[in-house]
C-alpha cells in the first residue's frame, strides 16, 4: 500500500491564484491558518483501472461500488476487508457507471452505451450476469454513450450521455443530453441539452439544490430541483477559465460534503478541489500522485473518509502508476451526505 502524508491547504497554480484574486482579497494570515488542514492520501488495493469513475458508497454493506468505464469493469471495496472485488459482464465492454438498486442487495444498474441496464451480483464472483435493460436513450446516436449518472435522495435516476472520446476531441461537438428517469412511467425526461460530457452530480442535504457539470464548460453550476426533479434557476458556482483560458484540466466527477462543500476532481489536474458552494471560493486542494482524478465520494463508517478514483487510460501522454489506483483521503475533518440506491418501482 503507497502512503503519502499531504499538507493540506497548499499553494494554488499562479493561473487559479490570478483568477480568484480577482474575485475577492485574500484572507488575513490568522485566518488562513484556520482554513489550514491536514490530510492524507492513501492507495488502496485495487486494480488500476484504465478509466475508473463512478464511486458509490453504500451504507448497508460498508462498501464502495466504482466502475472502470473502457476496462469494462465493475468493482467492490470492501471497507472491512480492506479488499477489492472485481467483476465482468459478458458483453458489455464499455460500463459507465454503477448503482445499487434498492430492494434487492444482488441488483445493479449499469451504464452500457446509451442503455441502463439491470444485472445480477454477489458483489465476490468474477462475473455478472444480465438481467434486462430497464431503459434506452438516444437508440440511433450510435457515437454517444451514457457517462456519469447518480441517484436522489427519492431514488431518482439521472444521468447523462457525450460522445465517444475516440469520435474527436470533447470540445468539437455538443452532442450529449441529460436526463432522469421516471420509473413509474418507464420513461427519460430531458433536463438539459447540448451538453458537451455530463459530469459531476450531486446533490445538498435537504436534497433542494442539484449541483452539476459538463466538463466543456469548465464551471460547476448550481439548479434549483422541484417536487417532480426537474431543475431550474441556473447559477454558476465555480468557473474555472481564467481570463476566458482554458485550464489544464477540465473538472470531472464530484461530490459533496454535509455542510455544502464541493469536491470536484479534475481531469489532468492532480487535483480534488474543496469548493465553497455559497461564494464559489477554492477552501482547499487534495492533491493526488497522478493527473487524471476522475472522482469522489464519501463513505467509511463515519462518512468521512473521500474515496477517489482515477484513469490510467493514454489520451494526451503517459499515465505510469499509481495512475488508475483508487484512493481514500482522511483526515479532512468534515462528514459527506448519504448516497442512495435506484428505486426502479
Amino acid at each position: 500500500m503507497h502512503s503519502k502524508q499531504v499538507g493540506g491547504s497548499v499553494d494554488r497554480s499562479k493561473r487559479l491564484k490570478r483568477h480568484h484574486s480577482l474575485q475577492r482579497a485574500k484572507p488575513p494570515p490568522d485566518k488562513q491558518k484556520k482554513k489550514m488542514a491536514s490530510y492524507k492520501v492513501e492507495q488502496l488495493p485495487s486494480p488500476l483501472s484504465v478509466l475508473g469513475e463512478g464511486p458509490h458508497w453504500d451504507v448497508e454493506r460498508q462498501s464502495l461500488y466504482y466502475n472502470d468505464i473502457y476496462g469494462g469493469s465493475i468493482h467492490r471495496y470492501d471497507y472491512a476487508e480492506n479488499k477489492t472485488y472485481n467483476a465482468t459482464i459478458d458483453g458489455f465492454p464499455v460500463i459507465s457507471f454503477i448503482i445499487p438498486v434498492k430492494g434487492n442487495d444482488r441488483h445493479f444498474i449499469i451504464g452500457t452505451d446509451r442503455k441502463v441496464t439491470l444485472v445480477d451480483w454477489d458483489g465476490r464472483s468474477e462475473k455478472a450476469t444480465f438481467v434486462r435493460t430497464v431503459g434506452e436513450v438516444e437508440p440511433t446516436m450510435e457515437d454517444n454513450r451514457f457517462n456519469d449518472a447518480k441517484v436522489d435522495s427519492k431514488g431518482r435516476f439521472y444521468g447523462g450521455t457525450m460522445r465517444l472520446e475516440a469520435k474527436g476531441d470533447i470540445f468539437e461537438m455538443r452532442l450529449g443530453t441529460f436526463y432522469r428517469y421516471d420509473a413509474k412511467q418507464g420513461k427519460f425526461v430531458t433536463l438539459k441539452e447540448k451538453i458537451g460530457v455530463s459530469n459531476g452530480l450531486c446533490w445538498n442535504e435537504a436534497g433542494n439544490l442539484f449541483y452539476y457539470i459538463d466538463s466543456c464548460d469548465l464551471d460547476v453550476k448550481e439548479y434549483q430541483v422541484d417536487a417532480n426533479g426537474d431543475i431550474s434557476g441556473e447559477r454558476v458556482v465555480i468557473d474555472f477559465r481564467v481570463n476566458g483560458e482554458r485550464p489544464p484540466f477540465v473538472p470531472d466527477g464530484m461530490t459533496i460534503d454535509a455542510n455544502g462543500s464541493l469536491y470536484v476532481a479534475t481531469f489532468g489536474g492532480s487535483t480534488v478541489y474543496k469548493v465553497n458552494s455559497k461564494t464559489g471560493k477554492v477552501e482547499l486542494e487534495i492533491k493526488l500522485p497522478c493527473e487524471q482524478v476522475t472522482s469522489a465520494a464519501f463513505g467509511g463508517p463515519n462518512l468521512d473518509i473521500l474515496y477517489v478514483t482515477t484513469a490510467a487510460k493514454e489520451f494526451k501522454s503517459p499515465q505510469p502508476a499509481p495512475a488508475g489506483a483508487l484512493f481514500a483521503v482522511t483526515g479532512l475533518g468534515v462528514k459527506g451526505t448519504p448516497m442512495y440506491p435506484v428505486d426502479l418501482s
